[in-house]
């Protein structure tokens, strides 16, 4: 899961060791920021959004609300610490796009060995965090989604593959399973068609964004789809995507899980995923290009139709 971190084009760029601060020069209250940018709090608040829902469908009603804010607490921990490592992994080529020249390991905010040991403390926290007050089938979850984020992800695919966002997306797909393990401590076909659900969605979430900042990963050698294909490629991607995860979002209807709430906000949030995905196929066939190809309102309506599809997955139990 992602949000935008834009830059204005064309700044003065230069290397990690250039920018870096020297302790003296890095105020206690932008360090705290520092270390606060480096979990990425905008993408949580999505994983979070795909988490508590959950907790609410496997419940059938409202979960104990101390363990509601236990998995969120454990969640928002070990997010964290994934996002922080991938900074610190990425943050050469961090400091050459323009979206992520101001993240705190670029501008020496914060050196790169405090972000390595914040990230590995977080990572160390979260998962006794989530053993302790939670399960260990949810804290085994939610270090494997760190792993698999960190190691699959950010090390081994996200520089050789344009597939990188969508196995590495799995781990953002892990949220699903960890709300459903700390309320059950199982897993069920519930939790993995959602699971399949967010598999499906990542891809045309973040490429219409790619498309969008194409030339920043270009530079940095990163071999995000539209990087390599023609937008009229990335585009019937993104179509296709968009199909079977609306076909896989109402599955759980048919399986007994939910009532006739969900299934009614799915078909229309679905129906107009695939409106703006048909349109912006549309403009890429007829060879529109810049701002005329608007591709950022698909990747902003991807945002609300996750919001809508989870809250009324955690509103269905109340109508049934």
């Amino acid at each position: 899961m992602t949000a935008v971190e834009s830059r204005p084009a064309g700044h003065v760029r230069r290397t990690v060791g250039e920018r870096e601060q020297s302790p003296g020069h890095r105020p206690i209250g932008a360090r705290v920021m520092g270390f606060v940018a480096l979990t990425k709090p905008r993408i949580i608040e999505l994983l979070l959004i795909t988490t508590v829902p959950v907790m609410f469908l496997a419940e059938q009603g409202v979960p104990d609300l101390w363990l509601v804010l236990a998995t969120c607490v454990g969640g928002y921990l070990s997010a964290g610490g994934a996002n922080a490592l991938n900074m610190y992994i990425d943050r050469d080529i961090d400091a050459l796009m323009d979206r992520t020249s101001q993240r705190p390991l670029v501008t020496g905010m914060v050196s790169p060995r405090e972000g390595l040991v914040f990230g590995l403390s977080l990572a160390v926290i979260s998962t006794v965090w989530f053993g302790v007050l939670v399960n260990w089938l949810s804290a085994a979850l939610s270090l494997a989604a760190l792993l698999f984020y960190v190691v699959v992800y950010t090390m081994i695919l996200k520089r050789r593959t344009a597939q990188n966002i969508v196995w590495g997306g799995i781990a953002g797909c892990m949220p699903v399973f960890i709300g459903w393990s700390a309320v059950t401590n199982s897993v069920s076909w519930a939790a993995v068609v959602l699971f399949l659900v967010i598999f499906f969605w990542t891809p045309p979430h973040y490429w219409p964004l790619s498309m969008k900042v194409k030339d920043d990963y270009a530079r940095a050698g990163v071999p995000m789809l539209p990087v390599i294909a023609g937008n009229t490629a990335v585009a019937r991607q993104i179509v296709l995507y968009s199909w079977v995860m609306v076909a896989v979002s109402l599955t759980l209807w048919p399986l007994g899980y939910v009532g006739w709430f969900y299934p009614l906000v799915a078909v229309v949030a679905g129906g107009w995923w695939l409106k703006e995905a048909h349109g912006l196929q549309a403009r890429a066939k007829a060879g529109v290009t810049g701002a005329k190809l608007k591709e950022m309102r698909l990747f902003h309506w991807s945002i609300t139709y996750v919001s809508l599809l989870f809250v009324a997955i955690a509103v269905d139990p109340f109508l049934r």
